[in-house]
């Protein structure tokens, strides 16, 4: 008896964990973290709930698993984005990046950050929490690099990094929520096109 649960406990597991986390990504992506439920999840990964829960623990710590996946592809054009020479090349890239990412082919339109965190009962407040925090650290790296473009002079001296990122994060998020409701990635880009005719720090 023993020896048959060591083999089982020690047989190496029968899916990609990878693939498993990147179809849980689409469906988190989708439906949003409350709208995801574990048969949903579990059904795109195709594996049963307690190879999930082996593998990745519970449903929220799924979503953090996914949530650093999404930011390390699709929203890496946030990063690549900060790296820019420019404060106007900066926020161009940032722009551009999220109309290019919110509209992907084969891929669910919008912003994970976004579309995820629309409904917030009680039992997804720990992913809601998640989804602030994230937010919240793109807008202060994006101050961060206008505060260096003012120290460096690419920005007038009494330009507001706080104020400059907020708008750069209102006008991507706005991208992403028109993403969500069909628009597409030309009509995007010319929102961002906008913007930046408009800026003015």
């Amino acid at each position: 008896m023993s020896g048959t649960r060591s083999a089982v406990m020690g047989r190496p597991r029968e899916f990609d964990i990878d693939v498993a986390l990147d179809r849980a990504l689409r469906v988190f992506w989708q439906r949003g973290y409350e709208g995801s439920s574990l048969t949903d999840l579990t059904g795109a990964m195709g594996i049963t709930k307690t190879s999930m829960y082996a593998a990745f623990g519970n449903k929220e710590q799924l979503f953090r698993k996914a949530l650093d996946l999404y930011t390390a592809g699709p929203a890496s054009y946030a990063s690549r984005a900060l790296a820019e020479p420019t404060a106007r090349a900066v926020v161009d890239a940032w722009l551009h990046g999220a109309a290019r990412a919110t509209t992907l082919p084969d891929s669910p339109h919008g912003c994970l950050g976004v579309q995820a965190a629309l409904v917030s009962g009680d039992g997804g407040r720990g992913a809601h929490d998640v989804l602030v925090a994230w937010r919240q650290a793109g807008g202060r790296m994006l101050e961060e690099r206008f505060g260096r473009a003012v120290e460096e002079g690419d920005l007038p001296a009494d330009a507001d990094p706080g104020r400059l990122a907020r708008y750069v994060m209102s006008v991507a998020f706005g991208i992403a929520v028109q993403a969500a409701t069909g628009v597409d990635r030309e009509q995007l880009e010319e929102v961002a096109d906008m913007a930046l005719q408009g800026w003015r720090p």
